[in-house]
């Protein structure tokens, strides 16, 4: 159908990480065996976390949702993403494509909540231990987490809405492996500026608001920790916020970079690059990063050596800790 000298988009083709030939085969490979091990991984670690009553507690709780999360949008583009090593014409309808935004702005919002959500709760786990059950009972960890899940929801809406009515009436090359906000602008046949205003506004909220969460809750958690009379003490608190404060540096870094510079103004070269580190590579790396060194996971898995039940975690019951 034709609207002037333009012919309406109905499919998209995707230029993916790279068309050299000779690196697709080598690519399909090691995309592969990344999210074989987010799999494996994340898996494991929702299955140690409901087996092992001694980790039902906030802190695992919200790890747990977090390892939901990274599966859910690492399987939203690693299928597709392998499935186009292996065919010279990688193209994406109109609909899926939307889809395809839509969800991944889901769940990237809901983990940029939840690594603020794990944030607070160490703050108040470290500098407040003494009122941590009565701050952290079950029905306020279920809420932050749905609240999590809401904000994701909300943002994902009222972004993809907003490209919905934009025309796409050719070229429909998308610089990119999926279909992210940026590359989907570049491609409009009408004035942007609105819905990059839009992307920058609530992506730069988003993230400012999640870094100052998290920035004053670390703050307040060194001094916690510099005040401790014991050696001990302070190792074991250090320790538990390592591994929180890696991932979120990992995380936000490069979608950070990503998502708060208007599309017209960022390369989508480097966008690719950073986008497969935080879509791909850290739900790969979390699981590891949180059993390193973790001796109440090590110990879970020692003792789920023998068991092979796989199941959900979002109605684990917590365990108040008195």
């Amino acid at each position: 159908m034709d609207e002037g000298n333009h012919t309406v988009v109905t499919r998209f083709i995707l230029l993916g990480l790279t068309s050299e030939p000779e690196l697709q085969a080598p690519l399909f490979v090691i995309f592969l065996t990344i999210y074989l091990l987010t799999l494996v991984g994340n898996l494991g670690l929702v299955t140690l976390i409901r087996m092992n009553p001694q980790l039902h507690t906030p802190m695992y709780f919200f790890l747990c949702n977090l390892s939901v999360v990274d599966l859910c949008y690492s399987s939203l583009f690693s299928p597709k993403l392998l499935s186009d090593f292996l065919v010279e014409h990688k193209t994406i309808s109109y609909s899926a494509c939307f889809a395809q935004h839509f969800f991944f702005l889901l769940f990237v919002t809901t983990e940029v909540f939840l690594l603020a959500v794990m944030a607070y709760d160490r703050y108040v786990a470290i500098c407040r231990p003494l009122l941590y059950a009565s701050s952290m009972p079950e029905r306020v960890c279920v809420q932050l987490v749905a609240g999590s899940y809401l904000g994701g929801i909300l943002n994902s809406l009222i972004q993809t809405c907003s490209l919905l009515p934009l025309p796409f009436c050719g070229p429909n090359v998308i610089n990119h492996y999926f279909c992210d906000t940026n590359p989907l602008l570049k491609l409009t046949c009408s004035d942007d500026r609105l819905n990059e205003l839009l992307l920058v506004t609530f992506n730069g909220t988003i993230s400012m608001s999640v870094l100052f969460v998290v920035i004053v809750s670390y703050v307040r958690i060194l001094f916690c920790i510099l005040r401790m009379r014991s050696a001990a003490g302070r190792h074991k608190a250090f320790s538990t916020c390592a591994s929180h404060l890696l991932t979120v540096t990992l995380f936000y870094v490069p979608a950070g970079l990503s998502h708060m510079q208007a599309g017209s103004k960022y390369s989508l070269e480097m966008e690719k690059v950073t986008a497969v580190f935080y879509t791909l590579v850290v739900p790969m790396l979390n699981p590891l990063i949180y059993s390193w060194r973790n001796k109440e996971v090590k110990e879970a898995l020692r003792k789920a050596t023998t068991n092979n039940v796989f199941s959900g975690c979002l109605l684990t019951k917590l365990t108040p800790i008195g």
